[in-house]
């Protein structure tokens, strides 16, 4: 039987013929990073090559390691193995991989989103054999609204907080959501003040995109300044000391999973706003039929539902194990930052 150009192994997605691996979850020699979010780039392999935007990202996670960075649409050769990077629209310097041996072609999108969301590189559409797919949201019942209007209500919502004399906190993760929050955020309104863990990393990213001023909270910052402002921080600032500082506050979280009935009262959150830096049920969907792949594996979110519809449709399509989180790494990798406060 012919061995697959890649294949999905207890550390993560292989190429044998190259002997590297793709967003592995366990340490190897070689890996190719698709972006910086902590389920996909994770600590511990000797050599890192990812998008160059993603290069300061990784670096200021992961601190001193051995890694390069390549531009979009460059090729690079490994053991006579083609690969490139082509943006992923997920996050800044997220990448889809794509990997070509002997005229076949296989891309694996990490996470990805169709959307231009203004911030990062649009999504390019890359044609394929064999395409792996996240389905963080596939289910039909997520249906995502134009990001513009998704923003129209989170500056209504400031606005009238401001208008009764109370500090606005919006709760999106560190990487990413915060970053396309504080970029649309209107800044007529009032200032955009942070949370550590979101200052460190929007510092980060400012070499890389245009992003509005905002100011750290620290413990010299007073409450009075607060007031009618906004504050962006990660989910795992709710219920800490530190957000006492804010009363009289009103608090809100961006997310998919914002579209769940009972998401935001589960999280003691006043406001849910829709927004995802990911796929929604169309979206997968016009992706996948516009790449001309034969074949489907889906890789995090929910599979099997996702795989059969695929199946239904006629596509020869099967779900793979991995250790990727989608957005509910959102959730999970805030604990890491709960230390962060000041």
């Amino acid at each position: 039987m012919k061995t697959p150009l890649l294949e999905f192994t207890s550390k993560g997605i292989y190429c044998k013929k190259a002997d590297v691996y793709l967003d592995p979850w366990k340490p190897v020699d070689k890996a190719i990073i698709s972006h910086g979010h902590a389920d996909h780039s994770r600590w511990g392999h000797n050599k890192y090559i990812t998008h160059h935007k993603n290069v300061p990202i990784v670096k200021h996670r992961l601190g001193d390691i051995s890694i390069s960075g390549k531009d979009w649409g460059e090729t690079f050769t490994v053991n006579n193995v083609k690969f490139s990077f082509h943006p992923a629209g997920h996050i800044v310097g997220s990448a889809q991989i794509r990997v070509e041996h002997n005229g076949e072609v296989w891309v694996f999108t990490g996470d990805y989103k169709i959307e231009d969301d203004g911030l990062t590189t649009p999504f390019e559409l890359v044609k394929c054999n064999t395409f792996i797919t996240e389905c963080t949201f596939g289910l039909p019942a997520f249906r995502w609204r134009p990001q513009k209007e998704v923003f129209s209500d989170i500056n209504q919502w400031w606005a009238q907080n401001q208008s009764e004399g109370k500090t606005s906190v919006l709760f999106g993760y560190s990487l990413g959501k915060a970053q396309r929050l504080i970029k649309h955020l209107d800044t007529s309104i009032g200032k955009i003040y942070t949370h550590g863990a979101v200052e460190n990393m929007t510092e980060v990213l400012r070499p890389l995109t245009d992003l509005p001023p905002t100011h750290l909270i620290t413990k010299e910052t007073k409450k009075d300044e607060l007031l009618g402002n906004i504050v962006v921080a990660p989910p795992s600032a709710h219920g800490s000391p530190w957000i006492k500082k804010m009363v009289p506050y009103v608090t809100a979280t961006a997310s998919g999973w914002m579209a769940f009935r009972g998401a935001r009262r589960r999280r003691a959150i006043d406001k849910g706003f829709v927004l995802s830096d990911h796929c929604d049920w169309r979206g997968l969907l016009q992706t996948i039929e516009a790449t001309g792949a034969e074949k489907i594996i889906c890789t995090h979110g929910y599979t099997d539902i996702f795989s059969k519809y695929l199946m239904e449709l006629g596509y020869d399509a099967r779900t793979e194990s991995t250790q990727y989180e989608g957005e509910l790494s959102e959730i999970n990798a805030n604990e890491q930052e709960k230390s962060k406060a000041e």
